[in-house]
C-alpha cells in the first residue's frame, strides 16, 4: 500500500484508471474528477469558499503543505474569479500532472519517458500497484451498493463515491440503480460543514455533464 493514506484527488485519479489499458491510453476522463477531488478537499478545509458561486481564497497566503492543493490554490489566486463549475475543467491537466507526480513518489505509478515522433521528450504514467486499484474500486463499490449504513460512512469516502459516481468512473455499475443512495452520500459528505452541498453540488453537475461530453464520440 502506499505510504499513509491517500488524497481525495490522487484516489479519484486511481479509481479513474483502467489498468487493463496500456500506459497513457484512455486517460481523457482523469482531469475533471481529478480537479473535483481537490476543489472538495480545499473547501472542506475552508481555504475555498463560495461567494455568489465563485470559487474564492479566504486569503492569500494559506497554505497546505500538499504540493497538489497548494498549486491549486495559487492557480484559483492568479485566475480570479470563476465558477466553481468552470474549475472542474480549467486548466485541469495542471492537477492532473501534480497528482501523478505524488503518486509516482508513493510508488502506485511508474513515469516512463517517451519521445513523440522520435523526438519530442514526453512522460506516460502507468500502473505499478495494479492490486491498489482493484481494492480500491472494490471498496467504492460496496459504499455504493450498501449495506452499511450512510451514517456509518465516513465524509471522505462518502464524498469519492458521490464524485466517483458524478463522473461514472465505475464501469458495471448502474448508478442510476443507486440515485437514492448517492444522495445520501452526497448529503453525508458535507454532514460536519452543510454549508458546503451547494458547493459540492455544483462540482458534481460539472462532473456530469464532462463525463458525458467524454463519452461522446
Amino acid at each position: 500500500m502506499p505510504n499513509g493514506p491517500l488524497s481525495l484527488p490522487a484516489r479519484l485519479c486511481l479509481l479513474a484508471w483502467d489498468p487493463a489499458r496500456p500506459a497513457g491510453a484512455g486517460t481523457a476522463h482523469l482531469p475533471g474528477p481529478v480537479r473535483a477531488g481537490a476543489l472538495t478537499e480545499l473547501a472542506w478545509r475552508g481555504l475555498l469558499v463560495d461567494q455568489d458561486g465563485i470559487a474564492t481564497p479566504v486569503d492569500l497566503d494559506s497554505r497546505t503543505g500538499d504540493a497538489v492543493l497548494d498549486g491549486l490554490l495559487e492557480l484559483v489566486r492568479e485566475s480570479y474569479p470563476h465558477s466553481w463549475r468552470t474549475w472542474v475543467t480549467l486548466r485541469s491537466r495542471v492537477t492532473l500532472d501534480a497528482v501523478r507526480e505524488q503518486l509516482v513518489a508513493e510508488g502506485c505509478l511508474r513515469a516512463e519517458k517517451k519521445r513523440v515522433l522520435g523526438v519530442f521528450p514526453s512522460v506516460e504514467y502507468a500502473l505499478e500497484r495494479v492490486a491498489v486499484v482493484e481494492a480500491l474500486r472494490e471498496e467504492t463499490r460496496q459504499v455504493l451498493r450498501g449495506p452499511q449504513p450512510v451514517a456509518g460512512i465516513s465524509e471522505r469516502d462518502a464524498a469519492l463515491v458521490t464524485l466517483a459516481a458524478s463522473a461514472e468512473l465505475l464501469p458495471g455499475e448502474d448508478v442510476r440503480a443507486h440515485e437514492r443512495r448517492v444522495r445520501e452520500l452526497a448529503e453525508r459528505a458535507v454532514a460536519s460543514e452543510p454549508g458546503l452541498g451547494e458547493i459540492v453540488r455544483e462540482i458534481r453537475t460539472a462532473l456530469a455533464a464532462t463525463a458525458t461530453a467524454t463519452a461522446l464520440p
